[in-house]
């Protein structure tokens, strides 16, 4: 089998390629402005999904994240740790963790609240494009999710 002229076996033409390395530039990008408020990349995703819907089980915060609870737990207890959140066991099912807020990772989202515009300046692009982008991964993550589950 040859390969098709429209996917040469080159790096620079593979799209896992071109997500892959600007998945980290995003990254590097976000790092000193969280690191001002001493939190993770990961911390930082987190957060938001806590300020989207307080109390949630691990299992949901890590299904949200596409993350497993083995990783969600050090992470949780490191943002428990800091004051942001705090973990309780479930009433009805004591091996469910629950997920709360506290004042102070409330009061966080204030202090971060320009991050995410900082990050469209440093993309050097208007809006509608950053947007039509985030659109279309949001597209392709649902398409490789479901080619996955047959």
């Amino acid at each position: 089998m040859t390969s098709s002229p429209q996917f040469p076996l080159e790096l620079d033409a593979q799209l896992c390629f071109a997500l892959y390395s600007t998945s980290l530039a995003m990254t590097k990008t976000y790092k000193p402005l969280l690191d001002k408020v001493g939190l993770t990349y990961p911390q930082y995703l987190t957060m938001l999904v806590l300020w989207e819907s307080d109390d949630l089980t691990v299992k949901q915060m890590a299904e949200r994240l596409s993350l497993d609870s083995a990783t969600m737990t050090p992470l949780l207890k490191r943002l428990e740790a800091q004051g942001y959140v705090k973990r309780v066991r479930g009433i009805e099912d004591e091996r469910q963790v629950h997920i709360r807020l506290t004042d102070a990772g409330r009061a966080l989202k204030h202090a971060i609240r320009d991050i995410p515009g900082e990050i469209y300046c440093a993309a050097g692009s208007d809006a509608d494009r950053l947007i039509k982008l985030r659109d279309d991964l949001v597209q392709l993550r649902a398409s490789l999710m479901e080619h996955n589950q047959t």
